[in-house]
């Protein structure tokens, strides 16, 4: 069942005072638990966590970790990434429900149908993905390494990019690869960021660094911006959110205009509180994300929920395609 059809009314009534610190620390334990927090989380979700990070990094974690059990707190493909890293461990996400409009975008079904109207082609799918639709993938790309993946293929073979449209004209731009198709998905929050508001908020602070993630809407308006000289060159970055991270740490600037969903804010100023780091929409919340509240982890960590299950034949084709993204080269900030 889609998202759209369940009740997506996230779990509430509890604060995240001290005694909620406290419990769910003790439950961590208790469950010989490690607790991941995605970038996107409330930032209160994101303090308690033992790691916060892009979901790939987490999930990498997540993998190295002695713990016998993971709470992902993220949306649901994330789990599952973490599940197909870690197959023998139990992996929970607080809320089930928690979906994403960007890996709902294609379905194992669609890929198959579009893959038999390309034979031959190499399906590059971002991490963003269901586990279905990883298993009929040949190589897995983040958007910080998806320039390299696509590099890697034959000039001469054609290549299937999904799902996410924007990122997918990140990668041709770059490449100038003209057998790249791209499949015309994208995250309902990054693709809402759009140009026209980037150009106004540039307009206003000539002076800020801009922080693009390459599924936003403006992305190319971004570029745009620098090419024309409109922004100086160097201050427009096109990041993943990992990537974000370690780019506030070494920053100069004064103001960072963020283009991205609004928990990143809670990590930047973190890494550089000098740094007035402001978002480029605010509107730009993920409902997703924010479903894993303070109520849902407590109750995920007393009941034991949500468990996520990956069908192993599946999970063990999908490693194989992130497998082959990390042969390639280093996955940098994930997504």
């Amino acid at each position: 069942m889609t998202a759209e059809l369940l009740d997506l009314t996230p779990y509430g009534g509890v604060e995240a005072d001290s005694a909620w610190r406290d419990e769910v620390r003790r439950l961590v334990r208790e469950r010989d638990a490690v607790l991941l927090a995605h970038n996107y989380q409330l930032p209160e979700i994101q303090d308690i966590a033992d790691h916060t990070g892009d979901s790939l990094a987490l999930s990498r974690i997540a993998a190295q970790s002695q713990a016998s059990t993971i709470v992902f707190c993220g949306v649901h493909f994330m789990a599952e990434t973490a599940k197909i890293l870690s197959p023998d461990k139990t992996v929970l996400i607080p809320d089930e429900r928690a979906g994403c409009s960007l890996a709902d975008s294609i379905t194992a079904d669609e890929l198959r149908a579009w893959k038999a109207e390309h034979p031959g082609a190499v399906v590059v799918s971002y991490v963003n993905t269901t586990a279905e639709v990883k298993a009929e993938t040949d190589i897995c790309c983040t958007s910080s390494n998806a320039v390299d993946v696509v590099a890697s293929i034959p000039a001469d073979r054609e290549v299937l990019f999904l799902p996410d449209q924007f990122l997918g004209a990140h990668v041709k731009r770059v490449t100038g690869r003209e057998n790249l198709h791209i499949w015309a998905g994208e995250c309902h929050v990054h693709a809402g960021i759009n140009g026209p508001e980037l150009a106004e908020r540039a307009a206003a602070n000539p002076e800020a660094d801009l922080y693009i993630h390459p599924e936003c809407g403006c992305a190319t308006s971004a570029l745009y911006l620098a090419g024309e000289g409109i922004v100086p060159a160097e201050q427009v970055k096109i990041l993943s959110t990992g990537d974000m991270v370690g780019q506030a740490k070494a920053s100069q600037a004064k103001t960072v205009l963020v283009a991205t969903e609004i928990g990143m804010l809670h990590q930047l100023r973190k890494a550089a509180p000098g740094v007035d780091f402001q978002a480029v929409n605010d509107r730009a919340s993920c409902r997703y994300m924010k479903m894993i509240t303070p109520a849902a982890l407590l109750r995920g960590l007393r009941e034991n929920a949500d468990e996520v299950h990956v069908d192993p034949e599946i999970a063990a084709r999908a490693r194989g395609a992130v497998q082959r993204m990390i042969e390639i080269g280093q996955p940098g900030g994930g997504e």
